[in-house]
């Protein structure tokens, strides 16, 4: 999958068991300046890189040429992947920021106190957050606004076995304002109007975490207009010769395999895209309905109508996708082949049993673990027991998430791999120049500098141009460095 640059950003929920240690935005703030403290782990921004977002000092970039900072819109730790060329560096280097985050808070003395989680729902407060997927596309091979029209039946079906499940569901409620005391001043900026949101008892468990709160297919807005697309400039100077695609609609998945085929399986839609083969017959009546059908469908037969009016099975219509993609490239790579093949095995697996797949899609293996607990402990769905069983999933300590207490799950990548990506960048991305400059500065006095996905930047006016996120950087990199 060499042709292509992915990354991926997640967005981390915090519980603090210690009143003592104060409001969770103080812990969150006091693990990110732990990363950045005497430069170890990479440089913090000096420069405010959104005025609403991502303040100066909000975080930085790392010396693995990943990001981590706080969301200033909701406090929450972030971290970004560096740009990768292939799935199994992209699932290392997103266990490689959990792996940090562990680190730090042993450091901080703070490992049994607070408890970090890759999830994507308060079921409680009824907010939402995501993983969000970067995808580098090619501008020139076709009309992007058209495209879009045969991306989203697949990013809506996908949650067959993307899906992070759930327990419950939300539903919002039609009282909307348009003006709140309480906002982040953000607000003022993107935000229109704000819908509350109440727990729906008719939901028992379902395969998304997010679908309940999606609204647009396509939305510049991220909060209380929430869509699968959200369009966003490279960065921000938009130096990229490559310009990326942001899906919105993600969800963490605790499962490698479940990211390896949610990321694999996109590439190769976005690859039907580019050269105009994705077969007739894809579009749906009503995206955003199918979405919420499909997650909250008990039966699994996950009917959706499609745009000429007939039905068709989700898993059906990801065939569609699937045997097009066999056609046009089985045999053009081994990660390829391997991402043909278990797609095909998993369609036909959630069509014969889905429980059969517990060891490596997240919403069965969820699913599988809370229906057990609440049979033997004679709870319904509405017991609040489970909604703590949902979270301990997403714990990102293996010591205590649920996910590693299974001893079958599907490994990807091993902890060597993890262990590695947390100190070197990708070899074969912009990463690895930026990862040496960062690595780099950290041991020199230096006055301002601005660091970007796209571009370095070091007083006395000395500019490193990253525009192609496919090139390495390295002698480049180590020029700048000997002129500085």
């Amino acid at each position: 999958m060499e042709h292509r640059v992915v990354g991926l950003e997640t967005e981390f929920g915090c519980l603090v068991r210690d009143p003592r240690l104060g409001p969770y935005e103080e812990v969150v703030e006091r693990v990110k300046d732990a990363v950045f403290r005497d430069k170890r782990w990479g440089l913090l921004d000096l420069h405010t890189r959104d005025m609403y977002f991502e303040p100066a000092e909000a975080g930085g970039f790392l010396i693995n040429g990943g990001r981590l900072y706080i969301d200033a819109v909701g406090s929450h730790l972030e971290y970004a992947t560096p740009e990768c060329r292939s799935l199994r560096d992209l699932i290392a280097y997103e266990r490689a920021g959990q792996r940090l985050i562990l680190r730090v808070l042993r450091e901080l003395r703070l490992y049994d106190k607070v408890s970090f989680y890759n999830n994507s729902v308060d079921h409680f407060a009824g907010h939402t957050f995501g993983c969000h997927e970067n995808y580098s596309v090619d501008p020139e091979s076709l009309s992007w606004r058209h495209a879009l029209d045969k991306l989203v039946p697949f990013l809506v079906t996908r949650q067959i076995f993307a899906g992070a499940g759930r327990v419950g569901g939300h539903r919002l409620t039609t009282s909307w304002q348009t003006k709140l005391s309480t906002r982040h001043p953000a607000d003022t900026v993107f935000v229109d109007s704000a819908y509350g949101v109440e727990p729906d008892p008719t939901v028992d468990f379902q395969l998304s975490q997010r679908a309940d709160h999606i609204l647009h297919t396509v939305s510049g807005r991220v909060r209380f207009s929430r869509a699968l697309i959200n369009p966003k400039w490279d960065q921000m100077y938009e130096l990229s010769r490559s310009p990326r695609l942001h899906l919105l609609f993600g969800e963490a998945n605790p499962s490698e395999y479940a990211t390896f085929l949610k990321v694999g399986t996109t590439i190769l839609v976005l690859d039907l895209l580019e050269e105009h083969a994705v077969p007739a017959g894809v579009e749906l009546a009503a995206p955003l309905r199918a979405l919420k059908e499909i997650s909250r469908d008990p039966t699994h037969r996950w009917l959706v109508r499609r745009e000429d009016g007939s039905t068709i099975s989700a898993i059906d219509l990801q065939r569609l996708y699937l045997h097009a993609a066999q056609k046009h490239f089985a045999g053009r790579d081994h990660e390829t082949d391997e991402i043909l093949h278990e797609w095909e095995e998993t369609l036909d697996a959630l069509e014969r049993d889905p429980y059969s797949l517990a060891d490596r899609l997240d919403w069965v293996a969820k699913l599988s673990m809370i229906q057990l607990f609440k049979d033997t402990e004679g709870l319904t769905w509405q017991d609040e027991a489970l909604y703590s069983l949902d979270l301990e999933y997403h714990n990102i300590d293996p010591e205590h998430g649920l996910y590693y207490a299974m001893e079958s799950r599907r490994r990807l990548v091993s902890d060597r791999e993890i262990e590695r990506a947390m100190e070197e960048a990708p070899r074969d991305t912009r990463a690895y120049g930026r990862a040496l400059i960062v690595r780099a500065l950290r041991e020199r006095t230096v006055g301002e500098y601005m660091i970007e996905w796209d571009g370095i930047f070091v007083e006395p006016k000395r500019t490193l141009v990253l525009a192609d996120p496919f090139h390495s950087y390295k002698d480049e990199a180590e020029q700048f460095l000997r002129r500085l």
